[in-house]
């Protein structure tokens, strides 16, 4: 898989022998990093939502063999294996993939990895191409769906939504307007045009912040959520449930000592069906206190949810490094741990 590189002006033989040992540090660093460690830095600054999706890891979980000339029932059948698995939750294209690998030329059969991300200020989807993906046939695919092409290569293939409507299926709006990066192996899309044109200029970077620390701490992962703090104590939180439920969930935070504000959280599958938590707070003291708080509450009751958390999953080591709290979750009966409780209320993931 390929990555954007930093571009660095060259001026004269020792700059570039600065450059190419910079250049090695780099590749040397995004070794030990993730794919989502890695995709983050391409999305929006101002996102607070993050939805990853590994579709090569899914395909092999699944046992998919699917190419560029599988049909869009094909892909179909294969998102509802993987939805059976809960694996596909997290992805944007799901309703769109049959008729994406059909007419536009690409579709979970043949990406490498999707990250939907979503803020106030828009929304994005940056999709990972493959070595030896054909970009001329992406491209012929685009002009025959009646996109307009941009004049640079790395422009805007515009439809819209009246664009979009005119295809044979449904297709979502955040790939009305495309834009293709050749050099990095990265495919954009958003319902937006402007919000893609500038995404160079918007993008989060390298940066070491409550998001970063909580993907990091998934490690490597087919699906995952990561929010903001904002957002996950908004999205998780107990003020969704009905009064007699937060009265309730009120309660058992109290009786395990009380909780602290999240600065991020993410939730992300693992390879072989378990999911991973990670929680991030303010302080490492914060850390240890909500390990044994959050524990407890993950062990009991889940009001808001209705029934147990030990009836979805079985909690197995928590710790505490540093200000990252993880969990580790094995879940019952293939429950789909990542897809019920990536949405509120979540009492173990309360502020």
């Amino acid at each position: 898989m390929r990555w954007s590189r930093r571009r660095w002006l060259a001026v004269g033989a020792v700059v570039v022998v600065v450059v190419a040992a910079l250049v090695v540090v780099w590749v040397v660093r995004d070794d030990e990093r993730s794919r989502l460690d890695l995709a983050l830095e391409l999305a929006p600054e101002s996102s607070q939502r993050f939805s990853w999706t590994d579709w090569s890891a899914v395909r092999d979980e699944v046992g998919a063999d699917l190419s560029v000339d599988s049909s869009g029932e094909d892909v179909d059948a294969f998102l509802l294996d993987a939805y059976d698995r809960d694996l596909s939750s997290t992805t944007a294209l799901d309703e769109s993939a049959a008729t994406t690998q059909d007419e536009l030329g690409f579709s979970p059969a043949t990406i490498d990895w999707e990250l939907f991300a979503q803020g106030e200020d828009g929304a994005l989807v940056a999709m990972g191409l493959p070595d030896g993906f054909d970009y001329d046939r992406l491209r012929d695919h685009l002009r025959d769906a009646g996109f307009d092409e941009p004049a640079d290569d790395d422009g805007v293939w515009f439809a819209g939504a009246d664009g979009l409507e005119r295809l044979s299926g449904p297709v979502t709006p955040e790939l009305g307007a495309l834009a293709i990066d050749e050099d990095a192996g990265i495919l954009y899309g958003s319902d937006d045009r402007g919000y893609l044109d500038e995404r160079d200029d918007l993008a989060r970077g390298d940066r070491d912040d409550p998001v970063a620390r909580a993907a990091a701490s998934l490690g490597t992962t087919p699906g995952a959520v990561v929010y903001t703090g904002d957002h996950a104590c908004g999205e998780l939180a107990m003020s969704q449930a009905d009064p007699t439920e937060r009265t309730r969930g009120a309660e058992l935070i109290e009786q395990a000592g009380g909780v602290h504000p999240l600065t991020a959280f993410a939730m992300g599958a693992e390879p072989g069906g378990d999911v991973r938590v990670a929680l991030v707070l303010d302080s490492d003291d914060q850390a240890r206190a909500d390990a044994d708080s959050r524990s407890q509450l993950a062990a009991g009751p889940a009001p808001g949810q209705g029934g147990t958390f030990p009836e979805r999953f079985e909690l197995g080591k928590v710790t505490a490094d540093g200000t990252v709290v993880t969990m580790e979750l094995a879940p019952v009966d293939d429950s789909p741990v990542l897809s019920d409780l990536t949405t509120g209320p979540v009492l173990f993931a309360a502020c």
